[in-house]
C-alpha cells in the first residue's frame, strides 16, 4: 500500500476543470495506475484506490490517494501540478508517495492519533409507509456526527470524549426525538458540499447519459484512540462509506499535536 500526496495548481484551468467534478477528478486518479483498466471494478473486501481533496485554504488544494500501487502522477503534473518544476528537479516529480505499510503495522490497541475523514453520511428513509427505502443523505451536523460515531466501533476505533469541563452544550434530543451528544465528543463536521453531477456511460449505444449524480459530502475532524488495529487497517485501506469513487471513504491519520 502506498500514501500519496499531490498539491493542486488551482490557478490552472485543468486544475480548475478537475476540481469542479469529481467524475473527472476519479477518471485522472484512475489514470494513475498503469495495470488498472477503466473497465475495472474495485474488489470486494479488499483494498482500493481512496482519494480526497482537502481543501485547507482557498488557494491551497491537497489531493491524497491510497491505493494498492504506486501510482505515476506525470498527467496530473501536466494538467494540475507544476510541470516546468517537476522537469528542472527530477528528484522532485511533484507528487510524494511513501510505503503505507510501515504506519499501517505499527498500530496498536490504545494508540491515539488525530484523524481526517470525507464521507457521504447517508441512511435509507421513506416518505410514506407503502414507499421503499431511498437512500437519503443526512443534511444536519448532528445527524453526521451520529452516522461517524455509529461506525466507530465496527472501524476499529473510538471517537475521544471531552473532559466534563471542557463541554460547553450539553446533550439532549432532537425535535424529532433522535439523541444528539452536544459536543460531548473530540470530533467536528465542517466542509459540506452538495455535489450534482452527470455520470457518462461508457458508450453512446448504451444510451448515452445516466441519470445526475447527486451526493452530500462533509468532512470529519477529530481524535481516536484504536479498538481493534485490524479493523481499523481495513478502513485505512479499503474506505469507510459510500461514493468512494467521488472523494470519500478516505480515513487518514496523523500523530496528535501536529497538523495536516
Amino acid at each position: 500500500m502506498f500514501l500519496t500526496r499531490f498539491r493542486v495548481n488551482s490557478a490552472r484551468s485543468g486544475a480548475r476543470r478537475l476540481l469542479s467534478s469529481p467524475q473527472a477528478m476519479h477518471a485522472a486518479v484512475m489514470s494513475s495506475f498503469p495495470t488498472l483498466l477503466p473497465t475495472d471494478e474495485p474488489s470486494s473486501g479488499g483494498p482500493r484506490v481512496l482519494w480526497r481533496l482537502d481543501h485547507t485554504s482557498r488557494a491551497e488544494v491537497m489531493l491524497y490517494i491510497v491505493s494498492p500501487g504506486r501510482p505515476d502522477l506525470t498527467h496530473l503534473v501536466e494538467q494540475a501540478g507544476w510541470p516546468a518544476a517537476a522537469a528542472a528537479d527530477p528528484a522532485e516529480p511533484g507528487w510524494q508517495s511513501r510505503p503505507y505499510g510501515p504506519l499501517l503495522d505499527r498500530l496498536a490497541t490504545g494508540d491515539r492519533w488525530a484523524f481526517r475523514l470525507t464521507a457521504n453520511p447517508v441512511h435509507q428513509a421513506r416518505r410514506k409507509d407503502d414507499e421503499p427505502t431511498k437512500r437519503t443523505a443526512h443534511l444536519t451536523p448532528v445527524h453526521q456526527m451520529g452516522w461517524l460515531l455509529k461506525r466507530q466501533e465496527t472501524c476499529g476505533f473510538r471517537v475521544l470524549e471531552k473532559a466534563d469541563d471542557k463541554r460547553l452544550l450539553p446533550s439532549g434530543t432532537t425535535r424529532t426525538k433522535q439523541p444528539h451528544p452536544g459536543d460531548r465528543y473530540e470530533l467536528t463536521v465542517r466542509d459540506k458540499r452538495a455535489l450534482a453531477f452527470d455520470k457518462s456511460r461508457g458508450t453512446a449505444a448504451q444510451g448515452g447519459r445516466r441519470a445526475p449524480v447527486s451526493l452530500v459530502t462533509v468532512t470529519f475532524d477529530g481524535r481516536l484512540e484504536i479498538t481493534d488495529p485490524q479493523l481499523l487497517r481495513r478502513a485505512l485501506t479499503e474506505g469507510i462509506g459510500k461514493a468512494k469513487a467521488y472523494g470519500c471513504g478516505l480515513l487518514t491519520l496523523a500523530p496528535l499535536g501536529t497538523t495536516r
